[in-house]
């Protein structure tokens, strides 16, 4: 059976290897592949391209896929990044016309920038956020590591929203 794809966006990458749990991120949805376009990992630098490299090459939890396979794809990306279209970003503009196509899901905490595009075409995103709750309902990490993770992600330069673990929720995926 082919499993759904989630398809990471760069700052799901970076909060995930900045808080040290990208290597246990695909533990949290075994019933996905996770995967990382080629346009996203080419956004990403230093340790942090590391990291994925060694999910794609050592781990194999995560595939590199390349993007841009049709023309209707490539039609839609280049609308969406123009500077008379919507200029939105490379990587979620990859990532979101990428699952639009193939019905898979975006992972990215972007939400300014891919609520309003998922929404019109009926694509399902996940945040950061949304991760670390499946992470925790899984028992894979705890409450209080997914804390410490945010705590430790926006020390490093991110910014991920701070929220109750106590009290949020993801449904979108069941």
């Amino acid at each position: 059976m082919k499993k759904t794809k989630i398809v990471l966006d760069a700052d799901v990458i970076i909060h995930f290897a900045k808080g040290g749990f990208l290597n246990i991120l695909p533990s949290f949805l075994k019933e996905y592949r996770f995967v990382v376009l080629d346009i996203v990992k080419n956004e990403l630098r230093g340790n942090i391209l590391t990291q994925l490299e060694n999910q794609i090459n050592l781990l194999k939890n995560i595939q590199e896929v390349t993007f841009g396979q049709t023309s209707e794809e490539r039609k839609e990306y280049a609308r969406l990044t123009s500077v008379s279209g919507l200029a939105l970003g490379k990587g979620e503009s990859a990532c979101m016309v990428y699952c639009r196509y193939n019905h898979d899901v975006v992972g990215s905490s972007n939400t300014a920038d891919v609520t309003a595009y998922c929404t019109e075409h009926g694509i399902t995103y996940l945040t950061t956020n949304d991760f670390l709750y499946f992470g925790i309902q899984r028992g894979i990490i705890t409450k209080e590591q997914a804390i410490d993770f945010i705590t430790d992600v926006r020390s490093k330069g991110s910014f991920p929203p701070v929220i109750d673990f106590d009290t949020y929720t993801c449904s979108k995926l069941f």
